[in-house]
């Protein structure tokens, strides 16, 4: 965007983009644009708390969860460069409780997401936890250190994973001697004067200015309930304004230091040599021949995205109260103005609806048995959705299609009439086969089944219409989850959530006679589970 564009232009665009949300009937969303250093345009759209008829407004605060990642990255950082730390140093050489099965993780591997260790979030949910349940730090803590595998072998490939960077944050603590939230204020928060960012681990501390999260639940706005405490990956409570001025710092690096903004942005490919494009708490992109940095936050009744795009001296900062707002799409839709008044090159075209509605199904690895939807609506617009996860798919520039706003990297082209060829992270690739429908479940699928990792036992029952999973986990017992077939085999069991719909694949595993002795379940971040059925030989 150019020194001399029209504010009030600009504005009036944003405002045409959040109009869905004006008016004092239902939470929303607010916008920032910062060029040249200065915050050029704030809008506001819909309520801060709809009881109190408080509107959003330039000091309204948000939790911005997964935004956090980069300051701890930061502050870690900071601690190497004075000397303090070892980012290639094994994690274990710090937490030494930690399994053995993380022997090979460190730090590094932590902050680029490659450390193959499982998402804790994902681990209480295999044991009946929604965000809403009441849980603590060590609950989580006991999460991670009862794996006895990982995801992957360190740095090899890409799994995003709030383990990582609760443990990081951890290890901030341990080294500067003081709680996450007393370093962050010390080294970053104070010295740039962002006066209402904080790091709040609980989530029943009261909080100033503090929109109200809310979810769409059976067709009407409810409170959004979340009970998890917040750590290194998502602590952090911030405004527009305040991001901003992290934004605009950037471009001097004076806070912390030059050298930990220039390393916050360093990526570090796989050990195949692939890239890598999750740098340190921040996600590198080029997005219509711009290279931009970026990160989103999901949270229950809270979402954000924090987008730069250096080259251009620009930024947009997206954060809503409302857990149906998509801030990713808001930010780089105004992107798109700065970017128009730049010459930058179209995104690519999407192809027309003739050309991809044959892509339309269901698909499966047939190493795994991970399934992949995908769907095509009547405009032609293309979405993947694995592991109940969506996303809006976008032409990429050899001709394929993408979601590489997704925090499950996938890029998938036709392989035929019934197979697609799927890129995963670390440019793996494979021909995943169409799932034709009819499947019935395995007859013999209920019964017990019982997981030492995820510290959970799971009863298959019989129900009504088919059959459903009760998860008894190390915290709560959870409610039937719905099971579905999907081959003679495989099976999905659908979990409500709060913040997303979620799937698990899970494979049936047979002994030599032919009975089930297991089930390997597969979720978005934890993969490979095995549940040994009771009473099985």
């Amino acid at each position: 965007m150019d020194i001399d564009l029209d504010r009030r232009a600009l504005c009036n665009r944003i405002d045409r983009l959040i109009e869905p949300w004006r008016g004092d009937a239902m939470p929303g969303v607010t916008v920032g644009v910062v060029q040249g250093g200065a915050l050029v345009a704030h809008r506001h759209a819909g309520m801060a708390n709809l009881e109190l008829g408080v509107p959003i407004g330039a000091q309204t605060c948000f939790r911005i969860a997964s935004v956090s990642k980069q300051f701890t990255c930061a502050a870690a950082l900071l601690l190497a460069e004075r000397g303090l730390l070892d980012i290639d140093a094994p994690v274990r050489s710090l937490l030494p409780d930690l399994p053995a099965a993380y022997e090979a993780v460190t730090i590094a591997h932590l902050m680029h997401n490659t450390s193959g260790i499982r998402d804790m979030l994902e681990i209480l949910r295999l044991g009946g936890a929604d965000l809403g349940t009441p849980v603590t730090t060590a609950d989580l803590l006991a999460g991670i250190r009862r794996q006895r595998r990982l995801n992957f072998e360190p740095g090899t490939r890409y799994l995003y994973s709030n383990s990582n960077f609760l443990l990081l944050g951890l290890i901030v603590e341990k080294l500067a001697g003081a709680p996450l939230a007393v370093v962050l204020e010390r080294e970053i928060f104070a010295p740039l004067g962002m006066t209402s960012t904080r790091h709040v681990p609980d989530p029943q501390t009261p909080i100033g200015n503090l929109a109200t999260g809310y979810v769409v639940r059976d067709g009407s706005l409810v409170r959004a309930a979340h009970a998890f405490p917040l750590g290194g990956e998502g602590g952090l409570v911030s405004s527009v304004v305040d991001l901003a001025i992290w934004a605009a710092n950037a471009r001097s690096g004076l806070v912390p230091s030059p050298g930990v903004i220039a390393a916050l942005e360093r990526a570090t490919p796989f050990r195949n040599g692939a890239a890598n494009h999750y740098a340190r708490g921040l996600r590198l992109r080029s997005y219509r021949g711009v290279p931009t940095v970026s990160h989103g936050g999901l949270w229950p009744g809270y979402r954000a995205e924090f987008l730069r795009a250096p080259r251009q001296d620009a930024a947009v900062i997206v954060i809503a109260n409302h857990g149906g707002i998509d801030p990713g799409e808001i930010a780089h839709r105004v992107l798109d103005i700065v970017l128009d008044r730049r010459g930058a090159v179209p995104a690519p075209k999407p192809p027309p609806r003739h050309e991809v509605a044959g892509l339309a199904g269901r698909y499966m690895d047939p190493d795994t048995g991970a399934t992949l939807d995908i769907e095509v609506a009547e405009d032609g617009t293309v979405t993947f959705v694995a592991n109940g996860l969506a996303a809006v798919a976008e032409a990429t520039e050899d001709g394929r299609l993408g979601v590489p706003r997704s925090g499950v990297p996938i890029t998938v082209r036709g392989a035929g009439p019934d197979a697609v060829e799927v890129e995963r992270d670390a440019g793996v690739t494979g021909i995943w086969r169409r799932v034709p429908s009819g499947a019935t479940l395995p007859a013999d699928l209920p019964g017990t089944y019982v997981s030492d990792e995820m510290a959970a036992r799971w009863t298959i029952a019989r129900d009504g219409t088919g059959m459903s999973v009760c998860a008894h986990g190390p915290v709560v017992r959870g409610p039937a989850w719905p099971v579905e077939p999907i081959t003679a085999e495989d099976v999905r069991v659908h979990i409500p959530a709060t913040v997303a719909r979620a799937w698990l694949d899970v494979r049936v595993q047979r002994d030599a006679a032919g009975a089930i002795s297991a089930l390997i379940v597969h979720g978005g971040r934890v993969k490979s589970v095995r549940y040994a059925r009771e009473g099985a030989g």
